[in-house]
């Protein structure tokens, strides 16, 4: 087991969001993923284009809860209902753990797997780096069944790791986000460790790859709504 930041250790192709990862995560994946919070303010400002009263809403992958306690607060005078969904039961539980009085009428979180869930008819779904940690072979059914549970002129809002287009600007990515890793405060060594950590558990895919998912689930309606090199973020309307 190597370090990868934050006294987070994993091995190579071993790293998961399991053990005591929920009480580092937030500082974590804050320095790990360009603009993270900022991705997290402009998807509750999206939100509400979106949702009304009686609206439902998913974030799937939802961690510690940050996400979907923000878009609980930005839409705090509509009586909505924000369901988390997360493999990880420690993730679940301390999530649980920082709802506050109010929130507990409206933020619902659930131990599942995304793969085997079966949604309710919802306004808004949100991936927010999340997908790619699945393997490949799932991904379009979960794509055709989030398409499938939106209501018309709902919403799917999906950010992504992605892989440049071609060799040459994966290479620019590449080097840019170990740059930025090391601005951020990591170790040459961690960067590295963290980047075997990750070798086939998150496979990230082309912009054109993911557009292409959205586009056989059958949303037509797709634009790019944030872009850092291999960071980028989408939005699809049914």
């Amino acid at each position: 087991m190597k370090k990868v930041g934050d006294n987070i250790k994993s091995s190579v192709g071993a790293f998961n969001f399991s053990g005591s990862v929920h009480k580092k995560f937030e500082n974590h994946v804050s320095k790990s993923v360009p603009f993270y919070n900022m991705g997290h303010n402009l998807i509750c400002k999206l939100s509400s284009f979106f949702l009304v009263n009686k609206s439902v809403a998913y974030d799937l992958g939802s961690s510690t809860g940050n996400l979907s306690r923000s878009l609980s607060k930005y839409n705090k005078d509509l009586k909505i209902k924000i369901i988390g969904l997360d493999e990880e039961k420690k993730m679940v539980n301390h999530a649980k753990k920082q709802l506050n009085k109010n929130d507990k009428k409206r933020i619902f979180y659930k131990k599942c797997d995304i793969k085997k869930f079966n949604f309710k008819k919802s306004d808004l779904i949100i991936s927010y780096y999340t997908i790619q940690f699945i393997k490949p072979k799932y991904r379009q059914k979960i794509y055709d069944r989030i398409f499938s549970s939106l209501n018309y002129g709902g919403a799917f809002i999906l950010f992504e790791k992605v892989r440049g287009s071609d060799a040459r600007f994966q290479d620019i990515f590449t080097q840019l986000y170990h740059e930025f890793k090391f601005d951020q405060g990591f170790s040459k060594e961690e960067i590295y460790n963290k980047s075997s950590s990750i070798r086939g558990v998150l496979e990230p895919f082309t912009s054109k790859a993911n557009i292409d998912y959205l586009k056989r689930a059958g949303f037509k309606d797709i634009t790019p709504i944030m872009k850092y090199c291999s960071f980028e973020g989408f939005l699809a309307i049914k």
